[in-house]
């Protein structure tokens, strides 16, 4: 048998199918990832940015809004007493009641988004939603906290609410202006779960841990979220803007003691429920509720 020459000696064997055989080149080696930058330190005016984004892409906007409702209904010919805000309205004709209903989930889904942001925020960090008490590490304790909060600030608030229609310093509420259908009362049992859920999350548990980072002190801190809360339900009247001042004053002392939010959510929860399903059954029917 002949020796291989040094040409043929230096030729790799070649099997069928593979890169040399086929004449296809090699596919060439993955390139490394950049390693991902190190987190930015919370500095004050990135905090300060970071609030002040927060704010305006959920409550601060409810604020402004509520500002110039209230200044067109003083400025109306009617007594305050004589109109009437509506919470939850239908977003469709009664004919079209599965068209409403996707707008309603739509609605409380998007709603929610500033709390999925909040919570990506404080992961990003050294802070986790638990850090504010959102979890659901003590559900019994937070259910009995809530409902116990809830019973107060409910039977105040209406109280509240009541007197200072009876002056004329609240508009008459209609807590529900849907249409009737199958899902009327789930969807309002939704609107009230969102109404807790972002606006305790953001005004009390958030806003509080940012302003504490900011060297605000408690009692600042807690004004502040607290004339949040008041302005954004300001279209509700003025007797409802220190109500609801009230109640934010009482939240954030109870979030100081306890260090949690989620009895806050379970109590303003409570609280919409009772309202938006109540005011389904009862106005109209008792003498005493405005809009009966």
């Amino acid at each position: 048998m002949a020796e291989p020459t040094s040409d043929e000696r230096a030729e790799p064997h070649a099997t069928p199918g593979s890169p040399a055989s086929s004449g296809a080149p090699e596919p060439a080696a993955p390139r490394p990832r950049a390693p991902l930058p190190a987190a930015a330190a919370l500095t004050p005016r990135l905090l300060r940015g970071e609030v002040a984004m927060v704010l305006l892409l959920s409550l601060a906007a409810a604020a402004v809004s509520a500002v110039i409702s209230f200044v067109g209904s003083i400025t109306a010919p009617e007594s305050l007493a004589e109109q009437t805000a509506s919470l939850v309205g239908s977003r469709a004709e009664a004919e079209r009641p599965w068209l409403d209903l996707a707008r309603q989930l739509a609605a409380v889904v998007f709603a929610l988004a500033p709390v999925a942001l909040v919570v990506h925020l404080l992961h990003r960090g050294a802070e986790t939603a638990g850090t504010i008490g959102f979890d659901l590490r003590r559900p019994g304790r937070d259910l009995l906290g809530g409902a116990a909060l809830a019973a107060l600030i409910g039977c105040g608030g209406l109280v509240v609410y009541l007197v200072s229609w009876r002056l004329g310093l609240t508009v008459t509420v209609a807590p529900s202006a849907l249409n009737e259908h199958w899902w009327t009362l789930p969807v309002l049992v939704l609107q009230a779960v969102k109404n807790g859920v972002l606006e305790e999350v953001i005004v009390v548990g958030y806003l509080m841990l940012r302003l504490d980072q900011l060297g605000w002190s408690p009692v600042r801190a807690a004004v502040a979220g607290s004339l949040l809360r008041a302005t954004y339900h300001l279209y509700q009247g003025v007797g409802m803007f220190f109500g609801n001042l009230v109640m934010g004053l009482v939240f954030c002392w109870f979030y100081r003691r306890h260090g949690r939010v989620m009895p806050l959510v379970v109590a303003h929860s409570l609280i919409d429920i009772v309202a938006f399903v109540g005011s389904v059954y009862l106005i109209g029917r008792v003498d005493w509720l405005p809009g009966s």
